[in-house]
């Protein structure tokens, strides 16, 4: 049962965010509780104002834009469950080895339950070995990988590296609380 869940969005730089729009937007029509943390990257395809439109809550980007000293913390003590949706290579990397260099990666190490990420990217940088091995690495750590599925890419190409839907993705944090 989503409703009255807090939940976690973090929105890195691909393409396929504003798809997170749309999950967003959902998981509030469910009566979900969101807060939305953007990559700098993912705030030059989708304006924070879109987030905070859908939420009510102000979006976090930086580190250095809260009122609050440690918002790293602040907010991954709140939520209930982390998903980021699309996670891109990028962020996948950063996760799986440990760096914390922006707002979203800090709040990952910092949180200290469940993280679902939706991969998003080209089919070439899906089966490249660093990511293959980021991506294992992840899922010994506990995290669990929703997608990506095979189908039309923003390169023009088509092939595995399209982030799953977002209703496949809503299903994902639906079946999380009800097994939770």
């Amino acid at each position: 049962m989503i409703e009255n869940r807090e939940i976690l969005i973090g929105a890195t730089g691909g393409i396929a965010v504003y798809k997170t729009a749309y999950l967003t937007s959902h998981l509030i029509q469910a009566g979900a509780h969101v807060s939305v943390v953007m990559t700098e990257s993912a705030t030059r395809l989708v304006a924070p104002r879109t987030f905070e439109a859908l939420t009510g809550r102000p979006v976090r980007i930086s580190l250095w834009d809260s009122d609050r000293p440690i918002p790293h913390v602040d907010l991954s003590q709140k939520a209930e469950l982390f998903c980021v949706v699309p996670a891109t290579a990028n962020f996948i990397g950063k996760a799986a080895n440990g760096i914390a260099d922006d707002l979203l990666s800090t709040i990952y190490l910092a949180f200290e339950g469940p993280v679902l990420i939706a991969p998003a990217m080209n089919t070439a940088m899906w089966n490249h070995p660093a990511v293959v091995r980021n991506v294992k690495r992840l899922i010994e750590d506990g995290v669990q990988i929703i997608g990506p599925e095979s189908g039309f890419l923003s390169c023009g190409r088509s092939g595995i590296g399209r982030m799953s839907s977002p209703d496949d993705i809503f299903n994902a944090i639906d079946g999380y609380f009800h097994t939770a």
